[in-house]
C-alpha cells in the first residue's frame, strides 16, 4: 500500500546535517505516527513519502529551502525590551517561546542583547541548511481503505 495524502503512516526517521551531525532521529526509540498532510512534518519531508510502502528505506538529501524552507531576513526582529519579564536573563543563543497573532507558540533564538531592543530570529532552526532524511516506513493505513 502506497502512502498517499491522507495515509497514517508509522515510520522511524532521521534528521542530519550535510556534516553529518544528528538533529533528530526515532531509531533508537519508539515509532512515529503521523498522517500525510496534517501539518505535523514540514512539507519538504512529506512530499519525499509520497509513493513509499511498507519495508521501503530511503535516505534523501534536501537541499537548503527544500525541507524547512529559506532563511528568511524579515523572520529577524527587535522586540522591545519590555515585553520581555523585567527578571528574566538574556542571553545569546537563547531559545524563547512567544505567542504569534493567532495565538500559537513559535520560538526565537536570541541573537543580540541591546539596552532597548532584542534582537530575535524566528527562522526554523533547519531553515536554509541542507537536510539528509532517512525513513523506513513500518506500517500505511490510506483512508480509502478505512472507509467502508
Amino acid at each position: 500500500m502506497q502512502i498517499t495524502y491522507g495515509s497514517k503512516v508509522t515510520l522511524h526517521f532521521s534528521l542530519k546535517l550535510a556534516d553529518g551531525m544528528l538533529v533528530e532521529s526515532s531509531f533508537d526509540d519508539q515509532p512515529e505516527t503521523l498522517v500525510v498532510g496534517d501539518g505535523s512534518l514540514d512539507r519538504g519531508l512529506e512530499m519525499a513519502l509520497i509513493g513509499l510502502c511498507p519495508g521501503n528505506r530511503q535516505t534523501l538529501t534536501l537541499m537548503p529551502g527544500q525541507a524547512f524552507g529559506e532563511r528568511d531576513p524579515a523572520a529577524i526582529q527587535a522586540v522591545p525590551r519590555a515585553q520581555f519579564p523585567p527578571d528574566m536573563a538574556l542571553e545569546v543563543g537563547q531559545i524563547i517561546g512567544f505567542t504569534d497573532d493567532k495565538g500559537g507558540e513559535v520560538a526565537g533564538a536570541v541573537l543580540e542583547l541591546g539596552d532597548q531592543t532584542v534582537s530575535v530570529d524566528f527562522n526554523h532552526p533547519l531553515a536554509g541548511r541542507e537536510i539528509i532524511f532517512d525513513v523506513e516506513i513500518l506500517a500505511v493505513e490510506n483512508p480509502s481503505t478505512e472507509q467502508g
